[in-house]
């Protein structure tokens, strides 16, 4: 299958060196579907392989250059026509000349800092995507194929509970307490709701898990509000005393890390909703936000591989550090 018009005297395909043994994750498209793409980390090299395959073999093919993109961007939907890009590399797999035969180069992008996590959202996609390009005068043949990013973490050192109360005088008194702030994807939600004073019949009382999309800066920032779950915690009415406990598993849910301010372009929240509706109809909420992250526990060589990154990123400063502490040595002895 192949992305160029009609005329065109040669196919051009990338194909990752290490295609046969990567893993896949599962990533939602702009329109809603999900496909299955290579997964990479922060600072794993990509490479592979550009195959240029002549459609008429014999006949030549004049270029001005064959070439291969790393690239990482932002596409706001709104603004289509500009993609900020935030990674952008280029590697030159041959000089302007003429091909006579199907020709493969191999590539190489060593420890490429890769440092969002795909994204495909309301108004916002960040994508990385490797670009073959064959370029010609008038036409070039260019060949794109994407890849997703998952960013790793660790346990937060800090993850103290939450604890709020909803509270409507002389009527309704609750309190409410999650186990803690921070979950990983994968993780479950422990709770326990008290009904310290209760003097309008509640009905029915869920928690939502909201996610938020912010996007843009200054006036023209969009907000998209998009309930990912429901969760009933009491179907009747309760009474003073009763306390009802909650466990929501997140693993079943469409969830991403959480994202602050992702390039100074979008940034993803998400909010626990605690809502009760009475026997009126009418709705009392309380919202928390949570902080969710994606948690590193299959892909360790993965994360080695990462702090050998960091540690070389860092090596000059190391460098002097040891130094220093080689001076204090000899200083002591």
């Amino acid at each position: 299958m192949s992305f160029f018009s009609f005329g065109q005297s040669a196919d051009i395909d990338v194909v990752l060196s290490d295609a046969e043994t990567r893993k896949k994750a599962e990533h939602k498209t702009e329109d809603g579907k999900k496909d299955k793409y290579f997964l990479f980390y922060d600072g794993e090299t990509v490479s592979g392989k550009v195959n240029v395959t002549l459609k008429n073999p014999g006949k030549r093919l004049e270029h001005q250059g064959i070439k291969v993109e790393f690239v990482g961007q932002i596409e706001l939907y709104y603004d289509r026509g500009n993609h900020h890009e935030f990674v952008s590399l280029v590697k030159d797999l041959a000089r302007p000349g003429e091909i006579t035969q199907s020709q493969t180069f191999d590539f190489e992008f060593t420890h490429v800092e890769k440092p969002y996590e795909s994204y495909t959202g309301q108004n916002v996609k960040l994508r990385y995507f490797l670009r073959a390009t064959v370029i010609r005068r008038l036409n070039d043949i260019s060949k794109e194929m994407d890849i997703v990013v998952h960013t790793l973490s660790t346990y937060p050192e800090l993850n103290s509970s939450i604890k709020m109360e909803v509270g409507i005088e002389d009527c309704l008194h609750i309190e409410f307490e999650y186990n803690k702030s921070k979950y990983h994807l994968k993780d479950v939600i422990v709770g326990k709701i008290y009904f310290l004073l209760v003097r309008i019949k509640i009905k029915h009382m869920e928690i939502d898990i909201i996610k938020r999309e912010t996007t843009g800066t200054g006036p023209s920032v969009y907000h998209e509000n998009d309930t990912i779950a429901k969760y009933e915690i009491m179907d009747g009415a309760p009474v003073r005393g009763e306390s009802i406990p909650i466990r929501l598993f997140l693993a079943g849910y469409d969830l991403t890390p959480t994202m602050r301010d992702i390039n100074k372009k979008f940034s993803v929240r998400y909010y626990l909703n605690l809502v009760l509706i009475d026997e009126e109809e009418r709705r009392y909420f309380k919202q928390q936000e949570i902080t969710l992250w994606r948690k590193g526990d299959v892909v360790r060589k993965s994360m080695s591989h990462q702090a050998t990154i960091a540690s070389q990123r860092y090596e000059g400063s190391a460098a002097s550090e040891s130094a220093l502490e080689q001076a204090a040595k000899e200083e002591s002895g």
